[in-house]
């Protein structure tokens, strides 16, 4: 696909409409979900928490920047977390950066991967039903992911036919480090409905499997793990194909968000290569493994990489496509892109419409 670029010499304005395709919500504190679950999950949750699968037993596994890994200007005046007051989200993203639609993605609490199957399933129904009453229902410009309990895929699969069709859900939630592969099939439940349904299937960074994040063991610093995520994003990718996900659900639609995007025209060639060789292994694998990535997969912008030389910038964009790249801002974390300067070079207005509107509006069908 052929991309024209034009060399930046300033900020460009964002006078186009965007869709954003990751901003993160925040409950006030967990006593939000108080409402929406019954006195035993509630008495579960308020009194011994989320236990996750070997992660840690309260906060983050790395300090970061700021609290929560979040911009200091997001916290709201009145209390409660950053990005828990959707005012001052009006105010501070939606309004002034012309954001048509958001694709809202909870990450704490939101019930996923919990070692109690029973409590993750009751939490995420318990999200999903806040989802509605605090944020979609309150601002038309708003779209909310379906969390699931996905290492229960039954359980999964079930919470996906009970928003299936509403119109407040634009995807399927799932984090990237999961006990198993993505592509096992213990899985598929969450696939098949997920087909059967026309949503999208968001991975997003990050979460507890219970696995470190290097092959060798778990590392020492936040910057490993940051830098770290794309090699998780290849894995569950790799998986996918080769496991014959997508030949099995050649309708299911895939969105890595918050995983860059760099590294995807070299995992297609280098899976290209292998299964020339080895196809004799995979045989439901049928078509070149890119093929499967460039017609099933699309992948956020957010964190953008920035290579040295920002001209280069050109031909990463068309050894990917414009086609397949989703903007994303990922507010309000630290690391958050600002649509008008996003970019390390300045779009032609078409392909900034493809990117920052076009692509989303007809993935996840927003009119």
């Amino acid at each position: 696909m052929n991309v024209t670029l034009l060399e930046r010499t300033g900020s460009q304005a964002a006078v186009q409409a965007v869709i954003d395709c990751d901003v993160h919500q925040a409950m006030r504190s967990a006593a939000d979900l108080k409402p929406y679950l019954s006195e035993r999950w509630w008495h579960q949750l308020s009194t011994y928490g989320q236990r996750r699968r070997l992660g840690p037993a309260k906060g983050p596994a790395y300090p970061k920047g700021q609290p929560g890994a979040m911009r200091r200007d997001a916290w709201p005046e009145g209390g409660g977390r950053a990005g828990s007051d959707l005012g001052l989200m009006q105010r501070q993203h939606l309004d002034p950066n012309h954001v048509a639609f958001a694709i809202l993605n909870p990450l704490t609490p939101s019930g996923q991967g919990l070692q109690n199957p029973e409590l993750s399933a009751a939490v995420c129904a318990a999200v999903n039903r806040w989802q509605i009453d605090a944020w979609t229902s309150q601002d038309r410009r708003l779209r909310a992911s379906i969390v699931v309990p996905y290492e229960d895929s039954a359980a999964a699969a079930a919470e996906i036919e009970r928003w299936a069709g509403d119109k407040n859900f634009a995807q399927i939630l799932l984090l990237s480090r999961t006990a198993e592969p993505l592509g096992q099939r213990r899985y598929w439940p969450i696939y098949e409905a997920a087909e059967r349904a026309g949503l999208p299937v968001g991975i997003h960074a990050f979460g507890y499997g219970g696995q470190p994040i290097t092959g060798g063991g778990w590392p020492s610093f936040y910057v490993e793990e940051m830098s770290g995520h794309a090699q998780c994003a290849e894995a569950q990718l790799t998986s996918l194909v080769m496991e014959g996900v997508f030949a099995r659900f050649p309708r299911l639609s895939v969105v890595m968000t918050e995983a860059g995007f760099a590294w995807f025209p070299s995992l297609c060639w280098r899976l290209d290569k292998l299964w020339l060789c080895m196809r004799d292994e995979v045989p439901h694998v049928k078509e070149p493994p890119s093929s499967y990535l460039r017609r099933q997969v699309w992948l956020t912008t957010q964190p953008m990489e920035e290579p040295e030389h920002r001209r280069h910038f050109r031909d990463l964009l068309a050894w990917i496509g414009a086609d397949r790249l989703l903007f994303a801002s990922d507010y309000p974390h630290w690391d958050f892109d600002n649509p008008a300067e996003a970019f390390p070079i300045a779009l032609d207005p078409a392909t900034r419409e493809t990117i920052c509107h076009a692509n989303a509006a007809a993935l996840y069908r927003l009119v």
